[in-house]
């Protein structure tokens, strides 16, 4: 069992998030029910899993969990890739933010091979 706490894997994770959460007040309401719920929800799904990971028992199972918050950085990525691409965020928007989750996902990705 590992403190999440102190991994900086989840404390990452938890800027990603806040950062994400303060740019998507950029979007249009409209998005509200669309763009905006799916990109909070896999931001903070990113931390929540390491957190949840950490407390399983085993390194399998904590590994499980890290690639769920893995496919969550993906997501978030593409999703910020497609409000850029439909005008809804510039590519200034999402630049800085976009180079904290590739780093987060090669972290996660080497921290994850040393479960094995």
């Amino acid at each position: 069992m590992h403190n999440f706490r102190q991994l900086q894997i989840w404390k990452e994770g938890m800027a990603i998030a806040k950062a994400t959460y303060l740019l998507i007040n950029i979007l249009p309401s409209k998005e509200k029910f669309g763009l905006i719920s799916q990109i909070s929800r896999c931001a903070v799904s990113v931390p929540s899993n390491v957190a949840e990971g950490s407390s399983r028992s085993s390194n399998k199972e904590f590994g499980h969990f890290l690639s769920i918050a893995l496919g969550s950085l993906f997501e978030l990525e593409t999703q910020l890739l497609l409000s850029a691409d439909l005008g809804f965020l510039t590519s200034e928007h999402i630049e800085s933010l976009l180079t904290e989750i590739i780093q987060l996902q090669k972290k996660i990705s080497t921290f994850k091979k040393t479960l094995i």
